[in-house]
């Protein structure tokens, strides 16, 4: 079974979260929600409180096959702030394991030259932050290990590429017909 590790800081997105998260659920991908404040408990940017299972400290991030940062502002910021965080991003890319990221959180990964050379989205605005990458327009970008979404209205696409990743089309599509989804 897969593994996907969502970090979540006070101010993230919350249905960037929840959409692709819930999705992977559906698709029996093990999915834990790791806070990196210290706290259990994350307050999203629209005053939603999600209870995560796990806090960074105590995870052991080599576990996870994906590491996805969702959006959200100043969620993003906060992510970034992060060191530890960076840290386990940095190792999972020289690890050839995968990452993800919706909206602004794509500059987490860019500021860290994580997309020199692969092709990305983001949320419009965000570009200039994608180091070295090829920006591209479309909804979902993958290219090697790495995944971005431009934002909460491309939150289920997200959700049913790395299901596609992760576990193949045939599954993708079979949950993208039970959520009535296009």
């Amino acid at each position: 079974m897969s593994n996907v590790y969502a970090f979540l800081a006070d101010g993230l997105e919350e249905v960037e979260c929840l959409a692709v998260t819930d999705l992977l659920v559906r698709a029996g991908i093990k999915v834990t929600l790791v806070s990196i404040n210290g706290t259990k408990e994350v307050t999203g940017s629209h005053g939603f409180c999600i209870r995560t299972d796990a806090l960074l400290t105590d995870v052991n991030c080599s576990h996870a096959d994906v590491l996805f940062l969702p959006g959200g502002m100043p969620g993003t910021k906060n992510l970034a702030a992060c060191a530890p965080l960076a840290d386990e991003l940095i190792k999972a890319d020289k690890e050839g394991r995968r990452l993800a990221a919706i909206c602004a959180a794509p500059s987490v990964l860019g500021r860290l030259g994580l997309l020199k050379g692969r092709k990305a989205t983001c949320f419009p605005g965000f570009e200039a932050e994608l180091t070295g990458a090829e920006i591209s327009s479309a909804p979902v970008v993958t290219d090697g290990t790495v995944t971005t979404a431009k934002g909460l209205g491309c939150a289920l696409d997200l959700g049913l590429e790395l299901i596609r990743l992760l576990i193949g089309g045939e599954k993708a599509a079979e949950i993208k017909a039970a959520i009535q989804y296009k």
